[in-house]
């Protein structure tokens, strides 16, 4: 498993402290199964990511949501998982990378509330749908930021949600998984709010085509 350090350069001081662990790439999975995704707008948003490794033996999972029509977001570490010739760019100081696809709609959107009930989805090592459930405990937003850097939430998401949507309890995408820590018998799953995947996005160098 490989070690994973926040890359906000705001948060990059606090988030050093966190030896975060990329999501994807293990031989173990988290979550529970779910034979599809409850909500309809999600559920046409989202996009799992796997790539055969190994000689097929193996194979990286991750998860992609859309967030605007043709446009998704994965993190940067999902790369491989990712067609080369659909992105759009990557975020140098967080884990996000936007690419185009053919799916054109975007679910509704809202911030992180603490002490919420939360819900993730992602990808099994079999590439089955899992579902992980948990609640909000911290929001970090950097001192004069107007944007938050990232939330955590308690729960049993792991390998596979990396890049995978984070929904409140009505059903509307909040986040974007892209770290897990485990902190004594709690697990944290760590994901960037909305309003910073937005951020991030329209911060990206402008191309003609």
């Amino acid at each position: 498993m490989t070690k994973f350090r926040s890359r906000s350069r705001r948060a990059a001081r606090s988030a050093a402290l966190l030896a975060l662990l990329l999501l994807p790439g293990c031989v173990s999975s988290s979550g529970v199964p779910a034979a599809r995704i409850a909500e309809g707008d999600i559920a046409a948003a989202y996009l799992p990511l796997r790539k055969r490794t190994n000689l097929g033996i193996d194979s990286d999972n991750g998860a992609a949501v859309v967030i605007a029509p043709g446009i998704a977001v994965t993190n940067a570490h999902n790369r491989n998982l990712v067609d080369p010739a659909s992105v759009i760019g990557a975020r140098r100081d967080y884990d996000l990378l936007f690419f185009r696809t053919a799916r054109r709609s975007a679910p509704a959107t809202a911030q992180p509330v603490p002490g919420a009930a939360v819900t993730a989805y992602g990808q099994g090592v079999d590439g089955e749908l899992r579902t992980a459930r948990g609640v909000i405990r911290q929001i970090k937003t950097s001192p004069g930021a107007a944007i938050a850097d990232w939330f955590t939430f308690a729960g049993n998401a792991g390998p596979g949600f990396s890049g995978g949507p984070v929904l409140d309890a009505s059903g509307r995408l909040i986040g974007i998984t892209f770290g897990y820590k485990d902190s004594g018998r709690e697990r944290l799953i760590y994901a960037y709010d909305m309003a910073r995947g937005r951020a991030e996005f329209s911060a990206l160098p402008k191309r003609s085509n």
